[in-house]
């Protein structure tokens, strides 16, 4: 790292006597970096990586200084640099050069990837204030009853914030007045950014030194006639020094909480001069003693697994642990992090989703006490910013978090953990940047010349390709910790079982009896549905009319919960409908089911047994996930059903029973990432089953019984998935043998986005036609009122055409927005799409 900070000249001084410019970024989608100069008064502190204030068509913003340098633009003339906000950098070189990567690769501007980047308190916000014009005089005599309150608060202070106006009028709608005043000529109108964010103060209670001594102390409790007289007073003073010797230091909070005392009576013994009261920043979250506890030893198998990285770490950046379910991957990552962190270096654990990090937290805690803290969306932007300033300085050692954590200041990076690497969550979906984490910490973990260890009982197709290559090291971990055995596993044929209602069976008699039988000995059962709500469609019974979103070409599905329809694309709820909109009849039979459903139908045939649901519906909220794991982790719920949620790496002991109730649904997506994605997701739920004592059953309910990812699962055999998927891909041209470029153009207007579309793709056929599939329409080719159509490059992997290719995309990009018919269609460029 140090060496990189000398390379990049990170902290160099401006040479005097020069003018000095600035490459800055800001929060904004700008094709380039603008650049302004910087003042006189600025030189000696203007710093890479730290923040400033700018200008840019009458609004400020903070922006962060990518480069310095003497070069004077030759296309404008640059504006000045309105202040310094830090006289550190608040970003590391590293950083910048991860951002840079991702704007180039992911086809998005660097402004786009601060904004992702940065906690919103770095941001900062431009607050209005007014400032009275001299120019105007001291006659209001024109002015009605509100603005001339404004106009004379104005004369006597002459500035005012927006929100002190709204306390002048009592009122929020303030800006038909200002308006008004600003007509007049009598203000103007003045944006200065504020500081939002606000550190946390704890009052903390101490002893005055002069008691310090026993013998005053001694005196003050046996002879002070005030003190004795107050005998709330006496009882909170020895409380307090109860809890001074118990705890150490002691807050206000906790103090009047543990003594059942009254705020005046801890006021009374402060204006003794008895207490101090002291105001203190403290951190928004609570972290344990720093000390590293690592209570187990490592299987053989893991041994060698971990021996076999640190043999290849030697001669690799990166290496893939492909160990099974259950095979005890976490406690290798464990005796990996335990080795970098005793090195002096830092840790990055990423997950896919911020529900994994409940689980995952609490093991780690228990080995790495204070070393570890958790960085992801769920915290409030104080908190955030406490956890990036921890890291940043050092404190910190181990981060674990979501994608968002890549983004994080590291200044010694030693070890990059990708759990479940294969997740399709790590690749960011909307809005830009679109950046697959996993990728892209490859890529940050080479300016620290870090290493990468990629963890997955089923890895993606195209890291286990380029383990396979030679690429990237790969390690097995082919058997369970303590020798448990793989789950068995039984395809249950729905299309032999008879149903009345000819609906499709939500429990089998198969999975019934599988269910009662754990729940007779006392085991818990695990069922997974990919589909939340009650019912993915309702269908009139005469016409087979569906109701559909008016805003997307979707159905809607029904919530039992709220009794609404819901779309799943954009969010909107409708009443239920009752009548036909095509036939005017009042039946409908609702089709399929989803895990409302389910859990619905399982109260009906098991009411002794007690059911939760984990999806999106039903785990709202920043602790709601953790509680709903902590309560089947103490068996207090019998049945979970859920989605994606169940599947992702959870680890419950007492499971030993695992119901997959639709897997054709799982099996029969338009992509050619199908047959993956339905192995992964099947052999990582039935994963959850049999994890202590290996006598774990799965059942899968389906009526294509002849898939052959079926066979793969059945077997738990991914080495021939992966032999058959990969001739497969090599076949059709995919990935790994490719990389595909997803363009996707949106307008409100079905003409114009297929006019824009094809114009677009005959400007590029010349040079690229061979590359080039479509443009088509998406299977849902309306969402949020936007039509859409979608082009797809597949490029070998060259690195001179895929630079020429994206600068097409950009060119193209440019002339059709600057087209008076195409101006406001949405062109997204998606590289690596999933």
């Amino acid at each position: 790292m140090d060496n990189f900070l000398q390379q990049a000249d990170f902290f160099s001084s401006p040479q005097s006597g020069k003018f000095l410019y600035a490459e800055v970024i800001i929060p904004l989608a700008l094709p380039k970096n603008y650049t302004w100069s910087v003042p006189d008064q600025f030189h000696a502190i203007v710093k890479t990586g730290c923040r400033v204030e700018v200008e840019l068509r009458n609004k400020k913003y903070a922006g962060i200084v990518k480069k310095l340098h003497y070069k004077k633009p030759e296309a404008f003339e640059p504006k000045p640099i309105l202040n310094v906000l830090d006289t550190e950098p608040v970003i590391y070189p590293a950083q910048l050069k991860l951002w840079e990567w991702i704007s180039d690769y992911y086809l998005c501007s660097e402004g786009e990837v601060m904004a992702a980047a940065l906690p919103a308190h770095f941001k900062l916000s431009s607050e209005t204030i007014l400032l009275f014009n001299e120019e105007y005089g001291e006659d209001f005599s024109n002015l009605d009853h509100d603005e001339y309150l404004v106009a004379e608060a104005l004369l006597i202070k002459k500035e005012l914030k927006l929100s002190e106006v709204q306390q002048i009028l009592d009122s929020t709608h303030v800006y038909p007045v200002i308006k008004k005043l600003i007509d007049k000529k009598v203000c103007l109108v003045w944006e200065a950014l504020k500081e939002t964010y606000t550190p946390k103060k704890e009052t903390y209670v101490l002893l005055n030194p002069q008691f310090d001594d026993e013998e005053n102390l001694s005196r003050l409790l046996n002879e002070d006639k005030k003190l004795q007289r107050a005998e709330k007073q006496m009882e909170l003073l020895l409380a307090y020094l109860h809890l001074q010797k118990t705890e150490g230091e002691v807050t206000k909070t906790e103090l009047l909480k543990k003594s059942n005392a009254s705020d005046a009576q801890l006021k009374g013994l402060a204006e003794k001069n008895i207490l101090i009261l002291q105001k203190r920043n403290v951190d928004r979250l609570r972290y344990l003693p720093k000390n590293i506890n690592i209570d187990f030893e490592l299987s053989p198998a893991q041994k060698k697994a971990f021996e076999q990285i640190d043999e290849l770490f030697k001669i690799k950046q990166v290496c893939l642990l492909h160990g099974v379910t259950s095979s005890g991957k976490t406690q290798v990552y464990i005796k990996q992090i335990e080795q970098c962190i005793k090195n002096g270096k830092q840790v990055l654990y990423l997950l896919p989703e911020i529900a994994l990090t409940s689980q995952i937290i609490r093991r780690l805690q228990k080995h790495f006490g204070g070393y570890i803290g958790i960085y992801h969306s769920k915290f409030s932007q104080n908190e955030r910013l406490e956890i990036w300033n921890k890291i940043r300085n050092g404190e910190l050692k181990i981060v674990l978090g979501a994608r968002s954590c890549l983004f994080l200041p590291f200044e010694n990076l030693g070890l990059i953990i990708t759990d479940e690497e294969h997740d399709a969550s790590y690749k960011q979906q909307e809005p830009a940047p679109r950046y697959n984490a996993r990728d892209a910490a490859i890529f940050y973990a080479s300016f620290f010349k870090a290493k990468v260890l990629l963890g997955s009982a089923t890895p993606s197709v195209e890291s286990f390709y380029n383990a396979s290559t030679g690429k990237y090291g790969l390690v097995e971990l082919m058997e369970r910790f303590g020798n448990a055995k793989l789950p068995s596993i039984e395809i249950v044929d729905t299309k032999k079982i008879i149903n009345k209602e000819k609906n499709k069976i939500i429990i089998s008699p198969e999975l019934h009896a599988a269910i009662e039988h754990s729940l007779a000995n006392n085991k818990q059962v695990i069922l997974f549905q990919n589909r939340r709500g009650y019912s993915p469609y309702q269908v009139c019974e005469i016409c087979g009319w569906i109701p559909q979103c008016d805003n997307c070409d979707v159905s809607l599905t029904y919530h039992k919960l709220t009794n609404k329809l819901h779309c799943h694309y954009c969010g909107t709820v409708y009443p239920p409908v009752n009548t036909c909109a095509a036939c005017g009849n009042h039946r409908f039979v609702k089709r399929n089911f989803g895990t409302e459903k389910i859990e619905e139908h399982l109260e009906e045939i098991f009411p002794k047994a007690k059911i939760a649901r984990m999806d999106i519906d039903s785990v709202r909220g920043k602790t709601a996930h953790d509680n709903l794991i902590h309560l089947f982790e103490q068996h207090r719920i019998d049945i979970l059903v859920g989605t994606q949620m169940v599947v992702k790496g959870l680890d419950f002991e007492n499971v030993n029973l695992v119901g997959i109730t639709d897997a054709d649904s799982i099996l029969s997506f338009a992509d050619f990432r199908v047959n993956e994605r339905a192995f992964q997701l099947m052999e990582q739920v039935s994963g959850r089953a049999g994890r202590k004592d290996g006598d774990g059953k799965v059942l899968i309910q389906v009526a294509n019984t002849k898939h052959p990812v079926l066979g793969y699962v059945k077997e738990h055999n991914y080495q021939l998935f992966f032999q058959h998927e990969i001739e497969a891909r090599k076949q059709f041209f995919y990935p790994p043998f490719s990389r595909i470029i997803l363009m996707t153009f949106k307008h409100k207007s079905k003409d114009v986005v297929e006019d824009a579309a094809n114009v677009f793709a005959n400007n590029l056929k010349n040079e690229f036609g061979k590359y080039i599939v479509g443009p088509a329409e998406p299977l849902v080719g309306r969402i949020r009122n936007q039509y859409l159509m979608e082009l797809m490059f597949k490029l070998p992997k060259d690195g001179n055409l895929m630079h020429l290719v994206k600068n097409g995309i950009r060119q193209q990009t440019a002339i059709l927005h600057n087209t008076r018919k195409f101006a406001s269609v949405v062109i997204i460029a998606d590289s690596d799409a999933v």
